[in-house]
């Protein structure tokens, strides 16, 4: 099995390969936005895919949802990839902090004005 790194470089080089880095610098910020509105697109997607209980029309013998977050997942690892984040000690250490937030707590969130989703 290969390591969350190993998969973050794997998506962003198969972007570079693909030529979707080129003459793009990672670190404008409209580079950033418009990455990040791909992404987006990817999850809406899978919304609809998972809103009308499709299969995907490429994979056909997957959901669309499941399709579709892979292919979010894929793009957040490109750019992360691409601007050289620590996006796996990120994940780790916000599950840390939201394992003992107050309002992921189960008697908070059902409160009056709690986070109901």
């Amino acid at each position: 099995m290969k390591s969350f790194k190993e998969v973050v470089d794997e998506c962003h080089e198969a972007a570079v390969t693909s030529g979707w880095w080129n003459d793009v610098n990672p670190n404008d910020p409209y580079v950033f936005g418009t990455k990040l509105a791909l992404v987006h697109s990817e999850v809406s997607e899978a919304l609809e895919g998972g809103r009308k209980n499709k299969m995907d029309d490429h994979l056909p013998h997957r959901k669309a949802e499941e399709v579709e977050l892979a292919d979010a997942c894929i793009r957040i690892f490109d750019l992360a990839g691409a601007r050289k984040l620590d996006l796996y000690g990120a994940i780790i250490e916000k599950m840390a902090y939201n394992a003992v937030r107050a309002d992921h707590k189960p008697e908070n969130r059902a409160a009056e004005g709690g986070k109901k989703f």
